[in-house]
């Protein structure tokens, strides 16, 4: 499970004090898919950030006791210096996973061939999110974090990401932020809102989305 404990986040921005979360509190299931919406700014990718552990809280605690994963393709963890074979293994003993199975499944799916062994900071971005895609798939995570995006890439490589995705998201967890109702529709169970700081949770998926659609108007 992952456990929000009373967590506040805030920004200070031009001396006023932005507040994305006030004192929220939640218990994410990994035998669930949480779909997240709320307004543009409302403080979405934040949270998904506050879970994966790319920020802290100002207060509050987050209690991981199941592997969480980086938001899926985010390729913001790479070392820019270092070639992608090197990120790969330095993420594979990070998470403690098998190297070589690692290394051999990333190979694989990303298709980059030789640039592998090539800095990072020399992709292109379509490179980069294939990389980053590849890694996402190669480690077991009890949760998924999805801000938008499930693929990168051309069709058909968009193609062979939705159907890992699909083969790891059967046994795990999911929270996704998405604008499209039918994104969410599609891959999730349960919904959330966040609003003015605010968490508001439903079990009825149906539910959340029409209280989104009435708050948008």
């Amino acid at each position: 499970m992952v456990i929000v404990d009373h967590v506040t986040k805030y920004y200070t921005v031009n001396f006023r004090k932005k507040v994305v979360l006030d004192d929220v509190s939640v218990v994410f299931n990994p035998r669930r898919s949480y779909g997240l919406l709320g307004q543009n700014g409302a403080g979405k990718s934040t949270f998904l950030r506050l879970i994966a552990g790319s920020e802290e809280p100002n207060k509050g605690r987050i209690w991981r006791n199941s592997r969480v994963s980086w938001q899926l393709g985010f390729t913001g963890g790479f070392h820019a210096k270092m070639t992608g074979r090197e990120n790969v293994m330095f993420l594979a003993r990070v998470y403690g996973v098998d190297l070589k199975k690692t290394l051999d499944f990333v190979y694989d799916f990303a298709e980059l061939g030789p640039d592998i062994d090539a800095p990072v900071g020399t992709y292109s971005s379509g490179m980069s999110a294939r990389l980053a895609f590849a890694m996402s798939m190669a480690v077991d995570f009890d949760f998924y974090l999805v801000d938008e995006s499930t693929a990168v890439g051309d069709s058909r490589f968009q193609q062979r990401c939705a159907a890992a995705f699909a083969e790891r998201r059967s046994r795990a967890g999911l929270i996704m932020v998405s604008h499209s109702v039918s994104t969410i529709k599609d891959y999730c169970d349960t919904g959330m809102i966040l609003s003015n700081g605010k968490l508001l949770m439903f079990d009825d998926l149906n539910e959340a989305i029409e209280r989104y659609r009435q708050m948008m108007q």
